[in-house]
Parts: C-alpha cells; sequence; structure tokens
C-alpha cells in the first residue's frame, strides 16, 4: 500500500477535523479517512461499502458517511470495487449488465442466471480484496480491530460478515438482485446485524430484501425501515446506524482487550 494524496477536510470534527488519503494497494484504489489529530488510542475501522458506479461518482456520499464514522471515534476506509471506476471492466459482467437493462426496459422479470454473472463475479473478486486491505490497514498507525462494515453491494457484505473474522458487526443497505447462493450464504453470517430498508426503492425488490434478512442466521439482526426512493436515506437512520457500530465494535474490542 502507498499513499498518493492527502488533504484535511473542511469539517467540524473534534479534535481537529478529518484526514483523507488516497492510497493504492497494487493496482487498487482506495480512500482512508482518520482524525486529523491524533486520537488518545488507536481508532476501530469501519469499510463503507458503495455500489459499482466508480469513487468519483461516489464520492460526495462517502465523504459524507466517512465524515460522520469519524466524528463517532472511528477511522473509514473504501476501495474502488472490480470493473468500475478507472479499473479495467469485466466482459463477464457488462454483459450481464447490458441483459439486465434490456430484460428492465422491455419489463420482464431478470433472471437468476443475470442475477449470478451480474453480482457473483464481483463478489468473488471484490472480498479478497477487502481482505487484504484489511490487512494493510489495521498494519498502520492509529488504526486497530475489530471492523465493522458498512454499505452495500449487500452481496459482498453478506460474503464478508462470512469469511472474515474482524469483521465484528455490519450495517448492510438492502438491495435487490441477490443471487440464491447468496441467501445460503446469509444463514451463516452470525455478527450482530442492522439492515437499511428503503420500503419505496424503485430499483428494490422489497420482498427479496425481507427474504433475504430472514435467512440471516445472526441472533442479533435488526430491520430499519424508511419510507421513500433510493436516495431518501433520513439523516437519523445514518445516526441510528452510527450508534449501532459505536455498541458492537467498540463492545468488540473491549472484549478482545480484556
Amino acid at each position: 500500500m502507498h499513499f498518493t494524496s492527502g488533504k484535511r477536510l473542511d469539517t467540524e470534527v473534534s479534535r481537529g477535523g478529518v484526514l483523507e488519503r488516497e492510497f493504492m494497494l497494487g493496482e487498487v484504489p482506495g480512500i482512508l479517512w482518520t482524525p486529523a489529530s491524533a486520537p488518545p488510542a488507536e481508532a476501530p475501522l469501519i469499510l463503507l461499502g458503495h455500489p459499482p458506479l466508480g469513487l468519483d461518482k461516489m464520492y460526495p456520499r462517502l465523504a459524507a458517511r466517512a465524515r460522520r464514522v469519524v466524528a463517532d471515534g472511528f477511522a473509514a476506509a473504501t476501495v474502488e470495487l472490480p470493473g468500475s471506476g478507472v479499473r479495467p471492466r469485466l466482459p463477464v459482467i457488462e454483459e450481464a449488465r447490458a441483459d439486465l437493462r434490456r430484460a428492465m426496459a422491455a419489463g420482464e422479470p431478470v433472471g437468476d442466471d443475470v442475477v449470478d454473472r451480474l453480482v457473483l463475479p464481483l463478489v468473488e473478486r471484490a472480498v479478497p480484496e477487502w481482505r487484504a486491505a484489511l490487512d494493510a490497514l489495521l498494519a498502520l498507525p492509529g488504526i486497530g480491530g475489530p471492523v465493522g462494515y458498512s454499505g452495500g453491494v449487500i452481496s459482498v457484505g453478506v460474503r464478508l460478515a462470512v469469511v472474515e473474522p474482524r469483521v465484528a458487526a455490519a450495517v448492510l443497505f438492502a438491495g435487490s438482485l441477490i443471487p440464491r447462493a447468496v441467501f445460503e450464504e446469509a444463514r451463516r453470517v452470525t455478527v450482530p446485524l442492522h439492515v437499511l430498508l428503503q420500503w419505496d426503492d424503485e430499483g428494490n425488490d422489497r420482498q427479496a430484501s425481507l427474504d433475504l434478512f430472514d435467512a440471516f442466521g445472526s441472533e442479533e439482526k435488526s430491520l430499519h425501515a424508511n419510507m421513500g426512493g433510493h436516495t431518501g436515506v433520513p439523516e437519523s437512520a445514518g445516526e441510528e446506524a452510527g450508534r449501532f457500530l459505536a455498541r458492537h465494535v467498540r463492545r468488540g474490542r473491549s472484549s478482545r482487550a480484556t
């Protein structure tokens, strides 16, 4: 990992604001946000998931989420997903995306084959990269575990929660286009979950989101549904998700310390 740029964000976070640093992990770009002034102890890390639209396009939303996370006493980081942003396109995903658009334009149901080809290759490539980023980030001074995950793609979040023991809790943004294999993986998720669902999301199959929530194996899981479309998530929902991460990620740190 090497850092390519750094700047202090113009924001009112206690103890001096937020330091934003872009980095490269091999060929994978990413961004790390930390308190600009050294905190008294290592900051637990929150991984910020996002849809495969490119970090440049997602940056305003990611930076706003990162400011809130750092204000809550964490560090935050994200990486560019395979096949998006400045990274080379993946033909299998591009073909599946074209098939998805054709089906939606024709008002036809999206078949399981299209969903599998669109989502599963992304999960297979993205999760090892997230784990490699974790290795590098947790080796930096001022950052420690355990780790929280917050965001989408929900299938990526499910896989991370299953295979990555450093993830102590997850905030998942409900979405559709969920492969059947992910429903089976969800039964193996045991970490505390906080799932956000926009009830009127025009691009989301609400029932699929409810079925996935039901499949999760976690003893502690909660579903938080708000009225409105995909971009209408209320400010209070983000605040409650932050309180969830503060409870569970910090609790995980305390239990490890003892």
